[in-house]
């Protein structure tokens, strides 16, 4: 087992859990805006409702859903990729997206004054950071 020693392969093994997580994270976030879309509508229009985004709920969450869609789609294929051949694109490109959408959650939260919930997503913001370093830095 020296093999998963070598700073290569550690660098494979940590783009691999970098990118499954971003997949997990957006995809599921995603997929459940997608088949509960009424119940997310009427949280965020709550949520919302006492801040400049409150009117316009609906066209951002439409956004907010297509880009985590994105983000862990990117990032599930780029994990198979990276399994299967090493390249990094894909993957790199689902942790950009997965970050310009944390930035986008971020603001909602700190515009909404939830600030603890803004604090949880500065972390996924970090972890974002880390995979693009990590998936932009190839072997």
């Amino acid at each position: 087992m020296q093999i998963f020693h070598s700073p290569a392969h550690t660098t494979i093994i940590l783009q691999l859990l970098l990118s499954a997580f971003l997949a997990i994270l957006f995809l599921q976030s995603g997929f459940d805006k997608v088949v509960d879309w009424r119940t997310n509508l009427g949280w965020l229009r709550d949520h919302f409702s006492k801040s400049i985004f409150g009117v316009m709920v609906p066209a951002l969450l439409a956004i907010l859903t297509i880009l985590e869609l994105s983000a862990g789609l990117l990032s599930a294929v780029g994990c198979l990729l990276i399994l299967r051949h090493h390249p990094t694109t894909i993957a790199f490109y689902g942790a950009l997206i997965a970050a310009t959408t944390t930035l986008a959650l971020f603001l909602g939260q700190r515009i909404a004054k939830d600030y603890t919930g803004s604090a949880t997503i500065g972390s996924y913001f970090l972890i974002a950071i880390v995979a693009i370093y990590l998936l932009g830095n190839p072997l």
